[in-house]
């Protein structure tokens, strides 16, 4: 069966898909609610009252010719897809890269981390001068609450899959290429796949 894009949503259509104007966002405090613990971090629970039906964590219809536990991101779409079998597959809400950082292709994870620690690579600190050059994993660290570190025949690609202290930015296009999840989606998804997971990010169309 050829790939496909098409996912058969349940409960809404792709094409219902809004942005959120996540810019515009003046009352950070009400997308959280309470703190959860993990590993020994005290976090911002995600007030999920605040976050659109079709970005929460969901299983969908998804037709793909992908094995199962297979990581499809639709990057159109703001939708990362672990695939299972019978064409069904659990779908998160993501943050993608904005403009002049998307990137596509095929990845494999390669690393795995609990609460990460950041070093932000050159360029962006050539960009943001102010950023400290390394930032000790915690419930402040942009990477949240873990990382799956991406790679390619072997190099360290730059990019992750990673948590969020914004969750917010959940549907738009908002990273330097990096894909977050919501802090319990990755928590989830950092169970559900082992060291070597295919990741295929689909080309952006514009």
């Amino acid at each position: 069966m050829p790939f496909t894009r098409r996912a058969v949503l349940l409960g809404a259509a792709a094409s219902l898909v809004t942005k959120p104007a996540w810019a515009e966002i003046d009352n950070e405090d009400q997308w959280f609610a309470g703190t959860i613990n993990d590993n020994n971090v005290a976090y911002k629970a995600t007030n999920m009252a605040m976050v659109p039906q079709i970005y929460r964590r969901q299983l969908v219809t998804y037709q793909h010719n992908q094995r199962a536990g297979t990581i499809v991101i639709d990057t159109n779409d703001n939708f990362l897809y672990l695939a299972l079998e019978n064409n069904q597959a659990i779908r998160y809400g993501v943050g993608v890269g904005r403009e002049g950082f998307q990137w596509f292709g095929e990845a494999r994870i390669d690393r795995k981390a609990i609460w990460p620690g950041w070093t932000p690579p050159p360029e962006m600190l050539k960009r943001q001068p102010d950023l400290p050059h390394f930032m000790p994993g915690g419930a402040d660290n942009p990477l949240g609450a873990r990382a799956l570190y991406l790679y390619r025949d072997g190099r360290d690609l730059g990019y992750r899959i990673h948590g969020t202290t914004e969750p917010w930015t959940i549907g738009s296009d908002v990273s330097s290429g990096c894909i977050r999840l919501l802090d319990e989606d990755v928590i989830d998804l950092y169970g559900r796949v082992p060291i070597g997971t295919k990741v295929l990010v689909l080309e952006h169309v514009s």
